[in-house]
């Protein structure tokens, strides 16, 4: 006599292998994003009255292209209980194949405009803050940074990601 179990693992591999031939079975990698938004900064620390870089970069790992994009930047919590923190955004620059161009909207405002969309499948394009820390800021704290974006594609699709965190500068005192 026949095990029941036997039967129901020769038909289960009868039909795994009819769908592998057949192209229906499910693929074992997970989808990439369609887009992604990474920080980084030119220094980890600064004192006060000093420049800090925030470099943020879209990129578009979609197979259409990024249309439109809708950014905030808001201080971190741990940032916002240390009220002798002195800061703030005074430049922003868009990188070009022909160098920098000014850009706007620097702070919470709408920063998605500074990235010259539209943004062709596989590129990238980066935005950089200046972050200025007040001369009479107070020391021994860390600024940082989360954001949120939105994404819409040619093919008329978007995407919503974030938080996503900027790397913390250390204010340092002299």
């Amino acid at each position: 006599m026949r095990s029941p179990l036997m039967r129901r693992l020769g038909l289960t591999t009868i039909l795994a292998l009819v769908l592998a031939v057949f192209g229906l079975a499910p693929g074992a990698s997970a989808a990439a994003a369609k887009a992604e938004l990474t920080f980084a900064t030119d220094s980890a620390t600064t004192t006060p009255g000093g420049t800090v870089n925030l470099s943020m970069t879209i990129t578009n790992n979609h197979t259409y292209d990024i249309w439109f994009v809708y950014q905030t930047i808001d201080p971190t919590w741990l940032t916002t209980q240390r009220p002798d923190l002195k800061y703030g955004f005074t430049g922003c620059t868009l990188a070009t194949a022909a160098g920098a161009t000014p850009c706007s909207g620097t702070g919470p405002a709408n920063l998605g405009a500074n990235y010259g969309t539209t943004v062709p499948p596989g590129q990238s394009r980066t935005v950089t803050l200046t972050l200025q820390v007040a001369a009479d800021s107070g020391c021994n704290g860390n600024i940082g940074f989360y954001s949120y974006f939105y994404a819409e594609f040619s093919d008329s699709t978007n995407l919503s990601g974030g938080p996503v965190y900027t790397p913390e500068t250390r204010v340092l005192c002299a």
